[in-house]
């Protein structure tokens, strides 16, 4: 909006001409993102609180959860207005990237605020349903897919995926890449919901990794950067890095209230459209796989839940792990809570490192 507003000013006044920087706005999104998040943050638990909207804790986890009945949930809320603000005051909010970024953080986020309500408002264990959960997330994610392959913003870019690590390799999928970006979108989303199981622990990994996709989209909307680096160059998608920066901050700014011992969780609210974002953003700059480096971290909780589950009913009920998601694991080996989420969020910088790499290595 403020690069809309002071473009005529651009000129006459040197300051104003800030604005029109790419940089500069990515800044100030990430900080502006950060400060609506924290400030919204205290008044939200103390209204939760009042309200008795407070979480269930699940009987299928740790013993030492239990303490943490009563915590407030919906802190989700806290971080799509964080999010919204910022990135409707500092990107070119007319740019086809950002307005599909923001309805796939607004829709599940709002299914994600339907599940928390059912389950710590009115009080039922299973809130929306599973299956119901999935139809969004696939009809958000198969919606951004069909507007990339049927409106992309470059024909030759709109049925194939760049591969880390490769130079001139690019898998090509036709009609099929439509499911694939839609499997992107509802992987990501559940993943950074099943990790979302320790104070800060799920917060601090999508900053981490907001933060990273910051960066690629950055580089992304550079024709300098993009012919160094021999990537794709997307015209129009550094405007992402503004949507990213601003998740990236916001997040933060609900961390401080987030970190152990937790005052308020994000609830389904803010893990599943988190992840949903990040994946329909890794969609939209082709970048799905350097999703799964990046986001190393949140692939293994993943993983370490669905091989439990596999495991468990093909051997009559043997366990892999003490506990699946791993976290749950390591809680039960000893770990201490902060430890964990301080060593799983190094894990998910080293990941994003990796990832960042993988452009250099090409």
């Amino acid at each position: 909006m403020f690069y809309y507003l002071l473009k005529p000013y651009w000129r006459d006044f040197i300051l104003f001409n800030l604005f029109k920087y790419v940089t500069f706005r990515v800044v100030m999104s990430a900080t502006t993102g950060f400060i609506v998040s924290w400030l919204i943050c205290g008044p939200l638990i103390k209204f939760l609180k009042k309200r008795h909207y407070e979480s269930v804790i699940r009987e299928d986890v740790p013993e030492r959860h239990l303490k943490k009945r009563g915590t407030p949930t919906m802190g989700g809320i806290a971080i799509i207005t964080g999010i919204v603000v910022s990135t409707l005051l500092w990107a070119k909010v007319g740019s086809r990237y950002i307005i599909m970024a923001l309805v796939t953080l607004l829709f599940t986020g709002f299914m994600g605020f339907v599940d928390d309500y059912l389950k710590d408002v009115r009080h039922q264990p299973k809130g929306l349903l599973a299956k119901y959960k999935l139809y969004g997330q696939f009809a958000v994610g198969l919606t951004i897919a069909a507007l990339i392959f049927l409106m992309p913003p470059d024909a030759k870019f709109k049925s194939f995926t760049e591969l880390p690590f490769i130079k001139d390799v690019y898998l090509q999928m036709g009609v099929a890449y439509i499911i694939f970006s839609a499997l992107v979108v509802v992987a990501s989303s559940n993943a950074v919901n099943i990790s979302d199981g320790l104070d800060g622990l799920a917060a601090g990994l999508v900053a981490i990794l907001a933060a990273t996709f910051t960066v690629v989209a950055y580089v992304s909307g550079r024709g300098d950067f993009t012919t160094y680096l021999n990537i794709v160059y997307l015209k129009g998608s550094e405007e992402l890095a503004i949507f990213c920066a601003a998740m990236s901050g916001a997040t933060l700014g609900f961390l401080w209230y987030n970190s152990h011992p937790a005052e308020v969780f994000m609830g389904d609210t803010g893990a599943l459209s988190l992840g949903a974002s990040i994946g329909a953003v890794s969609i939209m700059l082709k970048k799905e796989f350097l999703l799964l480096i990046a986001g190393g971290v949140f692939v293994i909780e993943t993983l370490s839940v669905i091989a439990q589950v596999a495991y468990f009913r093909t051997t009559g009920g043997r366990r892999i792990f003490k506990m699946a998601p791993l976290h749950h694991h390591c809680e039960l080996s000893g770990w201490y809570e902060s430890k964990i989420v301080v060593r799983f969020w190094i894990l998910g910088i080293i990941f994003a490192l990796l990832g960042l790499v993988s452009f250099k290595v090409r």
